[in-house]
């Protein structure tokens, strides 16, 4: 499967979620590529922190990009069990080519209904990546949620009705996520009963049970 986390909004975790996904299939024996599809790197950064931290390889990472993923995504993806791509702010070029390489869309919005009304252009340029590719499956993602805050729930209900539709398990905005990107670790390998650990084996648990695959062209 392929995965792409995108919005054209900064800020909202793409990184963070990409990593712990990749992260969380590794450790159940998943083969796992992510690809760097970001011009700032913030992937291939963290992958060279936790190589100079000695920390043992979980998966790779590798930078791509270009707008030329809807052709190389498919082809790292033969050789693994998923493949995640950590998506572009702002580059609708980057972003069309990771949506038609992608088997699901994540959409990370914050709770606030700003995130919702800066997800349209996004929106925009799924529909237009469904026409081309029309099994292509997407789900906003709840992040970096306040703890049983009211915005956080009404964001939620919002985001029911909507299409895509939101995933059921939210993220909650956590001090370990930060430690994580610092260090090149996961939240599992600094706590592994933490609840940002628990969230992330929820959430990876979710995308299971939708059982999205990779459909041949």
């Amino acid at each position: 499967m392929i995965v792409a986390l995108l919005n054209q909004k900064g800020g909202v975790g793409k990184t963070t979620l990409a990593l712990h996904l990749a992260g969380e299939w590794a450790g159940r024996g998943q083969r796992v590529t992510v690809i760097d599809a970001d011009p700032q790197g913030s992937a291939l950064d963290w992958s060279q922190q936790r190589s100079r931290e000695g920390l043992p390889r979980l998966f790779g990472v590798i930078g791509l990009a270009r707008d030329t993923l809807h052709r190389e995504a498919p082809e790292l993806a033969r050789n693994v069990d998923h493949v995640v791509i950590d998506g572009p702010p702002r580059v609708a070029a980057l972003m069309r080519s990771a949506l038609l390489a992608a088997d699901l869309a994540l959409i990370p919005v914050q709770p606030s209904p700003l995130d919702g009304w800066a997800s349209a252009e996004m929106l925009a340029l799924l529909r237009e990546a469904r026409i081309y590719r029309p099994q292509l499956a997407a789900r906003f993602v709840l992040n970096r949620c306040g703890a049983r805050t009211i915005i956080a729930r009404e964001t939620a209900e919002t985001l029911a009705d909507h299409d895509p539709p939101v995933l059921t398990t939210t993220i909650g905005q956590r001090v370990v996520f930060a430690d994580a990107a610092r260090t090149g670790r996961l939240a599992f390998e600094i706590d592994d009963d933490s609840p940002a650990a628990r969230e992330i084996a929820a959430l990876t648990a979710e995308i299971d049970s939708l059982r999205i695959g990779r459909v041949a062209p």
